[in-house]
């Protein structure tokens, strides 16, 4: 996917305090810009592929010589059947791509002076075009794998003895699910989110290549990596590195994930935890990127991706 975010010289002249303080017209032919960059920011049918349209300049759409078809610069993508201006449009991508902790809804509401709603639905079309960025990926090299649990939070009882020992499966509220994390060092990470932690050897087996060496914890669930893969273990009780062996990058992105989780969000519904994930490792992968770079990664992110089918406005159904 690497050559969606290739941009054009124009583009990669325009700062993004330049783009804001030009306002509505400076934006929009930043979203052209990114999405054709190909072809400098000239309009391309989504359709068909013909580069000859007619350019309806008052609704900011163009409509194909070839097949007829109208479109504009966010058909088709993550953006399609938005509402919001593309200068906010572009303010949104650069205040969630900031915020390297991530941005709670109610937030980023105010700071766009938007429905929490609107805000909501946006800040998750962006954490579904984060994950689709590692859609696929193999890992290999030296790979650390881990996993931390998240929600069901189950509230004690306010009387001594009306309160039970909330670790035991029957008292538990239902919601608890772990992360299981695959960090490639100098690589990748791929979050996954499932109800054991002894699920991620299932998953090191569809994500990892047999030549890769594995890095873990001393936990038991981990032994079935040996017959797989070259493995090295780490017993966190005495020691958290020792002679090569530890599991310090995947706790380091844990620990972004938890503050976000924690800080930000104050609690995730296992729905949604997944898309929560996927936005920690992007940040986390990205982390020594510099501000402008990322946003317009994220706006190619966006604007690569397809039409989300899990968030859509109530009149789409």
């Amino acid at each position: 996917m690497a050559q969606h975010f290739l941009l054009s010289a124009k583009a990669r002249t325009l700062s993004l305090r330049s783009i804001y303080a030009g306002g509505e017209d400076k934006a929009y032919e930043t979203f052209k810009a990114i999405r054709w960059g190909a072809t400098n920011g000239e309009p391309v049918c989504s359709r068909c592929g013909c580069c000859d349209s007619y350019d309806i300049a008052k609704r900011r759409q163009f409509q194909c010589k070839a097949c007829g078809y109208r479109y504009s610069v966010t058909s088709g993508t993550i953006f399609a059947s938005r509402k919001m201006a593309f200068v906010d449009l572009l303010a949104a991508i650069c205040i969630f791509t900031n915020a390297v902790k991530g941005i709670s809804s109610l937030q980023m509401g105010r700071d766009l002076d938007c429905q929490q709603k609107t805000a909501f639905v946006l800040c998750h079309k962006l954490r579904e075009a984060m994950a689709a960025e590692v859609e696929g990926e193999t890992l290999d090299d030296v790979v650390e794998i881990d996993g931390a649990y998240f929600g069901g939070h189950v509230r004690p009882a306010n009387l001594k003895e009306d309160r039970v020992d909330r670790r035991r499966a029957e008292n538990q509220s239902g919601a608890r699910r772990v992360v299981v994390v695959l960090r490639q060092r100098g690589g990748r990470t791929l979050p996954f989110v499932a109800k054991t932690e002894g699920e991620g050897v299932a998953i090191a087996r569809r994500v990892v290549a047999p030549t890769a060496t594995m890095q873990a914890d001393e936990a038991a669930h981990w032994d079935a990596l040996h017959a797989s893969w070259k493995t090295f273990r780490i017993n966190h009780s005495q020691a958290y590195s020792f002679d090569g062996a530890c599991t310090n990058q995947a706790e380091s992105y844990f620990s972004r994930l938890r503050r976000m989780v924690t800080g930000q969000h104050h609690g995730v519904s296992p729905k949604h935890l997944s898309q929560y994930a996927h936005e920690a490792a992007w940040k986390e992968d990205h982390r020594r990127g510099d501000n402008g770079a990322l946003a317009f990664r994220s706006l190619g992110l966006g604007l690569a991706h397809g039409v989300s089918r899990e968030w859509a406005g109530y009149w789409q159904r």
